[in-house]
């Protein structure tokens, strides 16, 4: 496949100077870098495509060549003999993005590698009636501490470490084979860039020991089940000076006796007697913050719902926006009943029967619709 000139890749002029050359690389290399164009398949061809022009045109003496000779001036395999020495194809890659993207996995030109620590999560289980008001609580998590053998050193008594013979103390050793250089953290000392040849024989050379600690965990009200608080900088402690990571605490609801939780809604479920869903009258009904008063009308059937208003949870980021309490009544028929209640009952039933249309108008109906099935 025929190969597009540099200077139209990087879209500037053929005597552009090094930096306009540097703005152009950057500003297309995070416009095509795969990690931000993973919906886009060509993207990662014209990253690299980019970078190759940039690798060009970045060096002198491959510039000069390529103006002279184009693509064979530069390219072993077409003929011209290739480029001489110069910055390596990964340094190009590694200096540019380090300065465009940060230290993607704590490279530090010149030293050990830094690495950031790992976030720790913590599972906490709480009351409904704690989600609704909010806590504020204490967990205890694991922590590192300095070694008080080495002092942190990671050395045993009357030794040091030494710079890694591997590295030379930069953390990182250069894998090249051909065109291609490639950089990775020294197998030896991790990325630390030191060596303890007597490691200390309490924290086995890391130079710090697990323990824990005890962190306030405030819980906002109105939290949802599943919610996550974070606590920056709670985490396990970086590596080589890194940041510490994050702490993140899950929070679980545990299952209440009487309410669903519905977002920032309640429902729950009360038994109603025959004789007071068919007189009406005033009930009492369980909430969060103690009793309310309800108003039954006469006649309520099975599964009607009434609504509290403002008797539900809080919202977790408006406090003043308070849900509602939803009550679902369950008419209760009355159970074990003795002759006397039986022979009122039924004196009752005979009395409805006298006019079920206006008493039983459900029922009427529905037999209405399915008497067709008994003739």
């Amino acid at each position: 496949m025929t190969k597009r000139d540099y200077y139209e890749v990087l879209d500037v002029a053929r005597n552009a100077s090094e930096d306009e050359i540097k703005k152009a690389y950057r500003k297309l290399a995070m416009k095509y870098h795969p990690d931000r164009n993973q919906d886009n398949p060509s993207a990662e061809e014209k990253f690299k495509e980019v970078k190759e022009a940039y690798e060009m045109l970045s060096d002198p003496q491959k510039r000069a060549a390529y103006d002279q000779y184009g693509h064979a001036g530069v390219d072993p395999n077409m003929g011209g003999g290739g480029f001489g020495g110069g910055q390596p194809f990964g340094d190009a890659f590694g200096d540019i993005f380090g300065d465009i993207f940060g230290n993607m996995g704590g490279r530090q030109r010149g030293g050990p590698q830094v690495y950031r620590g790992s976030d720790l999560r913590y599972t906490m289980e709480i009351d409904l009636e704690d989600a609704a008001k909010g806590k504020v609580t204490q967990i205890r998590v694991p922590n590192w501490d300095e070694c008080d053998s080495c002092h942190g050193s990671g050395a045993e008594a009357g030794t040091k470490a030494e710079t890694c013979p591997t590295c030379q103390g930069q953390g990182q050793v250069r894998m090249s084979q051909g065109f291609f250089s490639v950089q990775q953290t020294c197998p030896k000392c991790h990325g630390t860039g030191k060596y303890i040849p007597n490691p200390c024989k309490k924290c086995h050379g890391q130079g710090k020991v697990k323990t824990q600690k005890t962190l306030e965990v405030n819980i906002p009200a109105g939290i949802e089940d599943g919610m996550r608080i974070r606590n920056s900088g709670k985490g396990e402690p970086g590596i080589n000076g890194g940041p510490a990571g994050d702490l993140y605490v899950e929070i679980h609801i545990k299952r209440h006796n009487v309410f669903e939780r519905d977002g920032t809604d309640l429902h729950c479920t009360i038994p109603l007697s025959f004789t007071k869903a068919a007189l009406g009258g005033e009930i009492e009904v369980p909430t969060l913050n103690g009793k309310a008063t309800m108003n039954i009308p006469e006649g309520t059937q099975t599964g009607q719902r009434f609504r509290l208003r403002g008797k539900g949870m809080p919202h977790v980021r408006s406090a003043s926006t308070v849900g509602d309490l939803y009550v679902h009544v369950e008419i209760e028929v009355p159970v074990k009943l003795n002759a006397e209640q039986k022979q009122l009952i039924e004196q009752l039933e005979v009395s409805l029967n006298s006019n079920r249309d206006k008493h039983n108008p459900k029922a009427q109906g529905w037999f209405d619709k399915v008497k067709g099935f008994f003739n």
